[in-house]
């Protein structure tokens, strides 16, 4: 497919829902099909009588493209066990909506979809959570390398809350409690890029102690076989001597750059996340902003290819469902 593949380009070659499917097979598959019951690679396409649609259970016609698998001898379609799993929307408006996710660099609202595609409100913030739950990492390898590590809060100011009231600070500062700037009804989250190749991987944690953090850059990367850089918080160095190596710049004392040594990565990770939340999506709650990390994360990591390029990298991670009741759930 052409780089230079636009949403308007996109939407004239995917006319019919036969060429939707056709398109995500591509973009799943590679030219190869894989069995969605068994990963066997002897299946056949089971083509309409008529040759252009089918008969569905419900009586109605239908431009799905059934496969069957030789081994198992179950049929199966490029949405059998994806995030798109018995979806009712069209398969070309899904196409459509992951290419808007893939090429806007702020994101897209859930009204923008419901606008642009015709579903309804509760249907495209669905699509978008399913979207997002593909572009996350799920059980990805560690990270190796130089990183950059760094934290920040997301939420609205607590003082503009009507029902604001100011927490108790602690007059004095015990070692390995929670500091008193960090009392605030904010969200903090980390960030951990890979200075070498651009990965990026963000979390939302409980704190920013030493103790929370060494936890969630834990599960993402190789800490003994690492070097580490960071600003001047005093929670990384209760276990900087874990690293192969760990430096810091002092933004206090207005210390960005020094030498190779810079946080500059993260803080432009949190500089466009920021205004996205703000300017796109004006408010994100707490209990699905992991969601929208993982967006973020996939969207920085592939920021150096062509939006469809990107998409195909999605199109390998459609696997697993995510259903309307289990994102409900999570409020």
């Amino acid at each position: 497919m052409n780089a230079r593949v636009t949403i308007a380009t996109l939407s004239k070659q995917i006319i019919t829902e036969a060429d939707a499917y056709r398109h995500l097979e591509g973009m799943r598959w590679s030219g190869a099909p894989v069995c969605a019951h068994c990963d066997g690679t002897d299946v056949y396409l089971i083509p309409p009588a008529n040759g252009v649609s089918r008969k569905t259970a419900a009586g109605k016609m239908s431009e799905r493209r059934v496969w069957k698998c030789r081994e198992c001898k179950r049929q199966f379609s490029v949405l059998t066990g994806t995030i798109m799993h018995a979806t009712k929307i069209s398969v070309r408006t899904w196409v459509l909506v992951i290419f808007d996710m893939c090429a806007s660099k702020n994101g897209i609202s859930a009204r923008e979809v419901e606008r642009r595609y015709g579903v309804s409100a509760r249907s495209a913030w669905h699509m978008l959570h399913r979207i997002r739950h593909a572009m996350a990492n799920h059980g990805s390898d560690t990270m190796v390398g130089l990183l950059v590590a760094d934290e920040t809060w997301i939420g609205g100011d607590p003082k503009n809350d009507h029902h604001y009231k100011p927490q108790p600070k602690p007059e004095v500062f015990q070692p390995g409690s929670i500091r008193p700037n960090q009392h605030t009804d904010k969200t903090p989250v980390l960030c951990l890029i890979n200075a070498e190749t651009g990965e990026a991987r963000s979390a939302v944690v409980a704190d920013v102690t030493g103790k929370t953090l060494r936890k969630a850059i834990a599960q993402n990367a190789n800490i003994a076989a690492s070097h580490l850089m960071t600003d001047e918080s005093s929670s990384y160095k209760a276990f900087s001597s874990e690293w192969l190596s760990h430096q810091s710049v002092n933004h206090s004392k207005g210390e960005y750059v020094r030498g190779n040594v810079s946080t500059n990565m993260a803080e432009n990770f949190f500089s466009q996340l920021k205004r996205s939340i703000d300017g796109t999506h004006h408010h994100v709650s707490k209990e699905h902003l992991s969601r929208y990390l993982g967006e973020f994360d996939f969207r920085y990591t592939t920021c150096k290819l062509p939006d469809v390029e990107r998409m195909a990298i999605l199109g390998h991670r459609l696997e697993g469902r995510l259903s309307y009741k289990r994102v409900k759930a999570s409020n």
